[in-house]
């Protein structure tokens, strides 16, 4: 795997690099160690939610409650100079609620815009799946458009702009199975496991004084924006853009790869959509770890999250318990990597 030819060494625009990258470096370092004076554990979903940060893709988080989803997001959102929402989805949420409506104001006579919570930069939707399909059509706006409707004037959402979401996958009453349109439109969706005994005795520790921990922001908006640009810019080789191609592609064509026996278990396969997300997530996921390039461990560190709410299974998989994580550590298996 060879470097970018713009990082010479010697050259000028080393110089510049090596500055970048060192405030890259600060940035990212300065987010976690806040991060880490609240949240305990849980680096797999403190990592995914700075690559979601630092990418602009929206994220779906999964599991039972009391996994500190919701504080997690939250802290993320602290430690930027921006602005932060929670919109808690109930049944009887209006899209109004959450994108705003047109006001009547009595001494000019004139109606005037009340902007929603959506107007944030940083958006946590709770338990996502209670709100009705009339909220989840105004969000799906919001998430693939940057921008909202009222009264038939469409307005633009500031950057970042970043739809962090929970839902919980053991209660089903009340709730609303997402739009498979929504559900592609997120990044990653993570599933969000219990603590270790260590860090649960630790967390124990912590939450004995019952006082909340403060949390410095440490990074602005410009320095999101910023890092973001040079996320685009790393370095990927094109064998690493032909085995992302690939892995996409096998979703929808199992048998093409070796894995005939997958077609079945599929119903539909991840869209173009996933193959974008993959090569952004895994540039950020090299980003993180102080590289200028995609290692093709990047991808399959990353591939699960990005691919397995957009592999949808069949009635057959189903019935044999065939999860679509299941299909997707199959075809990273049987998908040569470069």
């Amino acid at each position: 795997m060879r470097y970018p030819a713009d990082i010479t060494i010697g050259s000028k625009t080393h110089v510049t690099t090596t500055v970048a990258a060192s405030q890259d470096a600060a940035l990212v370092q300065g987010v976690l160690r806040e991060v880490a004076r609240r949240i305990v554990g849980q680096e797999y979903m403190v990592e995914r939610l700075l690559i979601s940060l630092l990418t602009g893709g929206h994220v779906l988080l999964e599991g039972v409650p009391g996994l500190a989803k919701t504080l997690t997001v939250r802290t993320l959102a602290e430690t930027v100079r921006t602005t932060f929402q929670r919109i808690q989805f109930t049944p009887d949420l209006l899209p109004a609620d959450v994108v705003g409506t047109q006001i009547f104001d009595q001494p000019t006579g004139e109606f005037r815009v009340k902007h929603g919570p959506i107007f944030a930069n940083i958006i946590l939707a709770d338990e996502i799946n209670r709100a009705p399909a009339k909220v989840q059509a105004a969000l799906l706006e919001a998430m693939q458009e940057k921008q909202v409707t009222i009264g038939g004037t469409t307005y633009k959402l500031a950057e970042p702009f970043l739809v962090l979401a929970t839902q919980n996958p053991i209660e089903q009453e009340g709730t609303y199975p997402l739009p498979e349109a929504q559900v592609d439109r997120f990044m990653f969706k993570l599933r969000v496991g219990y603590p270790t005994r260590a860090e649960e005795k630790e967390i124990l520790r912590r939450m004995a004084g019952g006082d909340s921990v403060s949390i410095a922001p440490v990074a602005s908006p410009e320095a999101i924006l910023d890092a973001r640009r040079r996320i685009t810019e790393l370095y990927m080789d094109e064998r690493i853009v032909d085995y992302i191609v690939e892995l996409v592609h096998a979703t929808r064509h199992p048998d093409e790869v070796g894995a005939p026996d997958l077609r079945p278990l599929i119903e539909f396969g991840a869209s173009p959509r996933a193959t974008i997300a993959l090569g952004q997530a895994a540039r950020a996921h090299a980003f993180l770890r102080g590289r200028a390039f995609v290692t093709p461990d990047d991808v399959k560190s990353i591939a699960p999250d990005v691919l397995r709410h957009r592999v949808l299974t069949s009635f057959e998989a189903d019935a044999e318990g065939v999860t679509s994580d299941t299909i997707v550590a199959r075809i990273l298996s049987v998908v040569d990597a470069p």
